[in-house]
Parts: structure tokens; sequence; C-alpha cells
């Protein structure tokens, strides 16, 4: 038997891969043929963030047996894949990344730094005493990577950080006692992957439970939260809002979450780093290491072994 063929997209991910034994590395173009080699092919990387648009592609490889993501996302893909085929996740790879822009979000909120470069632009000296993030309670919904890296982060700011997971353990509350935690908490932070458990998980529900002034921080998923409960929210001006994604994305022109008032937001570039490509690949490589030697996947989304 010769070595397992793995397609990759890029320049990038072929040098990432050269080095992993027992596998031939194939490059391709998911917008063209596909090489000769893909018949044999048992392993395909997607493009990074290429979403359902790269499906066609696994389609069109009868011996793949594992689609290896760049990212730690995995939403598009479960339940998508042809049986026998596999699913690994790149998590471990961008937790840094997305946790210093929850941290620069919460510090550009309290300080008032989006207030600032308005009056930059419009040359008007707006001097006025802001907010801090030293000693704020920030809840963080979510107990994996990510949180593990934010609650680092946040540490030398002194700020107090409660953690919610799935299931309570020793150090992580429930999902169950969300709705119990939030009123005693200033932020919540959301990074909760995209689930059928967590879509829609930040309701109107949920946002009534946030004391009066609090601010929410969404770094997981859009569809993890009510787009329009949170836009209410935010015209009544009861809460701030610190958003990296949302439902739609990209968030239509027209759209009156825009114009809200409280609302930091960016267009899903928490993970959006020059090392954040070269990271996926150095945890992907490690997957695809495991799948040749004939083992399990350490980050395996879904399909057994």
């Amino acid at each position: 038997m010769g070595d397992i063929v793995v397609l990759v997209p890029d320049e990038e991910g072929a040098a990432a891969l050269a080095d992993v034994e027992g596998i031939e590395v194939v490059r391709y173009d998911p917008e063209r043929d596909l090489p000769d080699a893909a018949t044999r092919a048992q392993v395909l990387i997607p493009p990074f963030l290429a979403g359902p648009a790269a499906m066609p592609v696994v389609q069109r490889l009868p011996e793949l047996r594992l689609v290896q993501l760049l990212t730690a996302g995995a939403e598009a893909w479960v339940g998508r894949l042809p049986d026998g085929v596999a699913l690994s996740d790149c998590r471990g790879a961008h937790g840094g990344a997305t946790a210093e822009w929850i941290v620069g979000a919460l510090v550009a909120v309290y300080r008032h730094f989006p207030q600032f470069v308005r009056a930059q632009d419009a040359r008007r000296w707006d001097y006025h005493r802001t907010e801090e993030l030293a000693g704020k309670r920030v809840l963080i919904v979510g107990a994996g990577d990510v949180a593990e890296q934010t609650v680092r982060r946040l540490a030398p700011f002194d700020v107090q950080t409660t953690l919610v997971g799935r299931r309570a353990r020793p150090g992580v509350h429930g999902i169950d006692e969300v709705h119990d935690l939030l009123p005693d908490h200033d932020a919540c932070v959301v990074i909760v992957p995209l689930t059928d458990e967590t879509r829609g998980l930040v309701d109107a529900a949920f946002l009534a439970a946030m004391p009066d002034g609090s601010l929410l921080v969404n770094a997981a998923r859009g569809p993890v939260a009510d787009t329009g409960a949170i836009t209410a929210e935010l015209t009544s001006g009861r809460l701030r809002a610190a958003l990296d994604v949302t439902d739609p994305e990209p968030l239509p022109a027209d759209h009156p979450l825009w114009a809200a008032p409280g609302l930091f937001l960016c267009p899903h570039i928490g993970g959006s780093v020059p090392g954040g490509l070269r990271r996926a690949y150095q945890v992907g490589a490690e997957q695809i290491a495991a799948y040749a030697r004939g083992e399990r996947p350490p980050n395996l989304v879904e399909g057994g072994y």
C-alpha cells in the first residue's frame, strides 16, 4: 500500500505537510479540474473559510476518508459528508488570536475608543471620563481553548472571570445555570461552537437577564445569537454589544443593526491574523499524521475510527 494522498489547496499547506510520514501531498485548485491523484485521495483540506462552497469537491473523491478543516468552526460540514468520511477541525489554532480580539473589544468599549475615533474624524476634542476594564466581572459562555486563552489574557487586568460549559465540572458552571449567573456580571463573552444546542442561545430571555448597561461580546458564530433581540436591546439603550459575527453575515448594508447605538462591530476577523494559517496547518498536520498512523485524529468532530 502506498502513501496516503492528501489534497491541499495552497503552497503553504504543501510545505507544512512535507515532513509528515506516510502521506503524499498533492496540490489542487477547487476552481479547476482536480489532478489525477485525486482519485486516490483519502484526505481533503478545504481552503480556509471555504465552507459549503468546497462541498462539491467532496463528491469527486471516491476514496475520501477524512476532511481536515483549517477552522475551529465545523458547523458548515457537520452532517453533510458521505457515510464513511470523518471530519476533523482545527481547534487550538485560532484561540490566541480570538482571545486577543475579545480583550481588545472589551478595552475598546470600556475606554470608549469608538467614540474617540468618531470625534477624531470630526476633528472634535471630546474629552470625557471613560470606564475601565479593571475590576469587571466577565461571564464566559464556552469553556474550551478560546475560553482558557481569554481567561489568561484577562487576568493582568484584574478581571473576575466565570466559565460556563455544556456541563458543570470543577471550575466550570453548566449551561443550565447561565440565566442565574448573568445578572451578577458586567459583561458576557460568548465563544461556543454553533450546534443545534447553541443556535439561538442568546435570545431575548438571555439578554433580559443581563443587567442594565452590561456588555455582550459575541466571538462565536452569528446564529448563536438572535440578531433582532440584540438590535432591540441596543436600540433601547439598555445594553451594549461588541460583535465579531452577525446573522446574516456579511451584514446587509440596509440592516438596522448598523445604526444601533452602543455597538462595536467587526467583520468576523477574530482569527484572521498573519500567523493564523500557519498555526492552522500545524494543527492540521498533527491530525493528518495521526490518521496516517492509523490513529484517531485528536480533533475528530464526527466519524468513527
